[in-house]
């Protein structure tokens, strides 16, 4: 008999779950990439590259949960719900690993290097901060996904 996790796949918990991915990653690369040159530090780089899969990973999900709930039958097949445990937990340790190099650079560009103020401007290195907290929100919640998944697999055995 399959167990009712409720955060796992093909749940309403899940699809709140992907949703706040979808807001934190968008909010995350909006910060980073409008009106800022952050392609000049490597984190930020790979910071943007991880948000930019998340996205689509997050939002497809999304769309899986949703029609799952909707339709009353959540798909809880083991080669999919395999996946889909990979998927979280691979995007999911990216996306800690690329939340704390964009964190720790946006904190070292906040220091004053001597004479010559902040690294970089004061509006500019706030947003690099925000990004980083809202890659880190969406870890959060994508560590969270990965969690409930895992501990939905098992019951998929018998």
């Amino acid at each position: 008999m399959e167990e009712q996790v409720p955060g796992a796949i093909g749940t309403s918990g899940s699809l709140a779950l992907r949703f706040g991915q979808i807001i934190f990653s968008a909010a995350s690369l909006a910060f980073m990439c409008v009106g800022v040159e952050f392609y000049a530090y490597t984190s930020f780089c790979f910071l943007v590259t991880i948000k930019g899969l998340s996205v689509p990973w997050s939002l497809t999900m999304a769309m899986v949960d949703a029609s799952s709930v909707f339709a009353h039958r959540p798909s809880r097949r083991l080669h999919i719900v395999s996946v889909v445990v990979i998927g979280d937990w691979l995007l999911s340790l990216l996306s800690l690993a690329a939340a704390c190099s964009a964190a720790s650079v946006a904190d070292y560009m906040v220091t004053e290097t001597g004479a010559s103020g902040f690294v970089c401007g004061k509006k500019v290195c706030s947003r690099y901060q925000v990004s980083a907290a809202m890659a880190f929100m969406s870890w959060c919640l994508s560590l969270a996904s990965a969690l409930f998944n895992t501990w939905l697999l098992p019951s998929l055995y018998y």
